[in-house]
């Protein structure tokens, strides 16, 4: 069955979506999100010519470290979220669905006389995601890259040869898993996606980027003025939270669906899915004050939340985000 926007183009499920999500907390699976636009980034100037423009220290970054880099506006909102590494000759980065273009045309303007050469690779290159507590480190096919986060491996790949490595990879042990079991349990681990759990206003501290894809002690970048402010003076206004939805209904609540605590809106809906074990989830950027033990309604459907950025982020306070259980995407929950 094929998924829907944005991730049209890959399967949502291969039949069974509930024993999909297990297999990979029992062990490990391959999704594939070829649907996913692929950059590459060369030149000798490519690591201090990133490291100026995007949120993240990649100036030395290591051949094969992983990474998670924003591009902000002057006015510190989220433009670009990039999952990159470099392997020493080159940087690999995949993107959000929809967004390569507008990216590339922003670096590609940003390039002046320096050393560097971006490209959209996509229709050569495509990506496949590992997950699972029992991902092996060696796969028995040929990569371009891999990019290891603490939440899964992406494997960039030629696209030509999307079949055989994902024949490999089930003959290795993979559990083939489609969309609907991968977005489950990252909502479930409370990790956002561009685009879908942000609007055109979110700042990394609202969504929890700050401690992914932000590196507080670097450079000057586009936005670093917001992002200092709020981490040293402020609190975000909004928080992005785990809603545990009421299971009696058949439906899910709509993506940008109002969130809303009595009478009054405040907030909406991002990612909604059903997990294979907390029934169905959603995840919502909702107002800073919202109390935490509130409950709410998320497209009329009730809702209890499950904090995941604290209301007192910010403000250089030293905050442990409050993940769920299972904040490992693939990981027993304990």
């Amino acid at each position: 069955m094929p998924a829907d926007p944005p991730d049209a183009g890959v399967a949502a499920h291969y039949g069974d979506p509930y024993a999909e999500q297990r297999a990979i907390v029992a062990g490990w699976g391959v999704v594939d999100v070829s649907n996913r636009p692929v950059l590459r980034i060369s030149g000798p100037d490519r690591l201090g010519w990133l490291h100026s423009l995007s949120t993240q220290h990649v100036e030395r970054l290591a051949p094969g470290e992983g990474a998670q880099t924003l591009v902000l506006s002057p006015q510190g909102r989220i433009e670009h979220h990039l999952t990159l590494t470099d392997d020493g000759d080159t940087i690999w980065a995949h993107v959000e669905p929809g967004t390569a273009a507008g990216l590339l045309e922003f670096l590609t303007s940003m390039k002046f006389m320096l050393r560097v050469e971006v490209e959209d690779v996509s229709a050569d290159y495509a990506v496949l995601t590992l997950l699972g507590s029992a991902t092996p480190d060696q796969f028995d096919i040929a990569t371009q890259a891999q990019i290891r986060t603490d939440a899964s491996t992406d494997l960039i790949i030629a696209r030509a040869s999307l079949p055989e490595a994902v024949a490999r990879l089930r003959s290795s042990g993979a559990a083939l898993a489609g969309m609907w079991a991968h977005e489950a349990l990252r909502i479930a681990a409370g990790r956002p996606r561009l685009g879908l759990d942000t609007d055109q206003r979110t700042i990394p501290h609202e969504v929890g980027w700050i401690e992914s894809a932000v590196h507080l002690n670097k450079g000057c970048y586009r936005g670093q003025e917001t992002v200092a402010r709020v981490h040293n003076l402020g609190h975000p206004p909004r928080r992005l939270v785990l809603l545990h939805l009421d299971g009696s209904e058949d439906r899910l609540p709509g993506r940008a669906s109002s969130v809303r605590l009595g009478g009054a809106d405040v907030g909406f809906v991002g990612s909604s899915a059903r997990h294979y074990e907390l029934g169905p989830i959603a995840l919502a950027l909702v107002k800073r004050t919202v109390p935490t033990e509130a409950a709410l309604q998320a497209d009329g459907i009730a809702a209890a939340q499950e904090v995941i950025v604290s209301p007192d982020a910010g403000a250089n306070v030293q905050i442990t985000l409050k993940r769920p259980r299972n904040a490992m995407i693939g990981r027993p929950r304990e």
